[in-house]
């Protein structure tokens, strides 16, 4: 078990209470149960829903690449809805419950695993879309660098590895790159954000790791856009396969624009004060942590809203 000495006393504390002990006299509005429970709430429902919709638009899918793209966008709803489920199940069962994190896990394991949760849930939805935008941009731009399309097998195994880099990730601070603490309000767990030792390293690792994943999604992207309108404009027999191709393309081009405005003010705080040494504020932190979550919210409504608009089109057309 991780222990530090404290302070102000000749007993050992856990390593998660060495920063932060409970219980906190912390009041605020965005970290209240009501904002706990209407962003879990709606989240889940969203991608319950998301789910649904893409399974069956898996089923009527006739393009490999689209298949493959489908098994992506399967993948990022599980991540998030999973997410959702563990990490909002604990923040509102403190808010209705006002349970003691020392009482009830005194030797970390709880928060250890709150804090893996966070990060691995955290990275997943960022790598899944770079591994999406890599995706397009093999397949419209070096069409025939492949055989035919991605097969199923291989969409699946990249979204395997993405899983088991961010589960890898989330596992140094049990390592000691990096450590867990508990987060004021006392509701949740996550890594200490600071700028000394192997603390600074594991926030450079994650911020960095995030700020990537949204780099390499915008420069293919933006790649794979340009190629898709020199190709739609200059081709009349493939049109209904290029439909497809813009559809997963929208779709591509909002998750990124959606993640990055809900990760990048979180992930650049985060490198700041890895950086400069300036102090991560409870009230930050919570506020870019409810940013980061409204990614989860919103991601499902793309695949939602752009499957509607394109059977809106097939029914328009017939």
């Amino acid at each position: 078990m991780n222990v530090s000495t404290s302070p102000h006393t000749n007993r050992t504390v856990p390593l998660c209470y060495s920063i932060n002990s409970p219980p906190f006299n912390y009041n605020l509005t965005i970290a209240s149960a009501y904002f706990s429970s209407i962003f879990s709430g709606l989240g889940l429902t969203s991608n319950l829903i998301a789910f649904v919709v893409l399974l069956k638009s898996f089923q009527r899918a006739h393009s490999l690449s689209r298949s493959s793209f489908l098994i992506f966008l399967c993948g990022l709803v599980v991540t998030d809805f999973m997410g959702l489920l563990v990490t909002g199940s604990i923040v509102v069962s403190f808010h209705i419950t006002h349970f003691n994190w020392r009482d009830l896990d005194a030797h970390c394991h709880f928060c250890n695993f709150m804090g893996m949760s966070m990060v691995f849930y955290g990275l997943c939805p960022l790598l899944l879309g770079a591994s999406m935008a890599v995706e397009r941009f093999v397949g419209i731009n070096r069409p025939f660098a492949r055989s035919a399309s991605m097969p199923k097998r291989r969409a699946v195994s990249m979204v395997l590895m993405v899983w088991t880099f961010a589960g890898c990730v989330s596992l140094l601070p049990l390592g000691g790159l990096g450590s867990y603490h508990i987060q004021m309000p006392g509701s949740w767990c996550f890594f200490n954000i600071s700028s000394l030792g192997t603390d600074m390293v594991f926030s450079l690792l994650f911020s960095l790791v995030g700020l990537l994943s949204i780099t390499v999604s915008f420069v293919l992207n933006t790649v794979s856009v340009v190629t898709l309108i020199k190709v739609c404009c200059g081709q009349d027999r493939m049109q209904r396969r290029r439909d497809y191709e813009v559809e997963m393309m929208v779709q591509l081009i909002l998750i990124m624009v959606i993640a990055s405005i809900c990760w990048c003010p979180f992930l650049i705080y985060i490198l700041k004060s890895a950086v400069t040494g300036e102090p991560a504020t409870p009230e930050n932190t919570l506020f870019y942590i409810r940013m980061a979550t409204c990614n989860q919210i919103l991601d499902p409504w793309i695949y939602i809203t752009c499957q509607e608009s394109r059977l809106r089109r097939v029914e328009e057309k017939y």
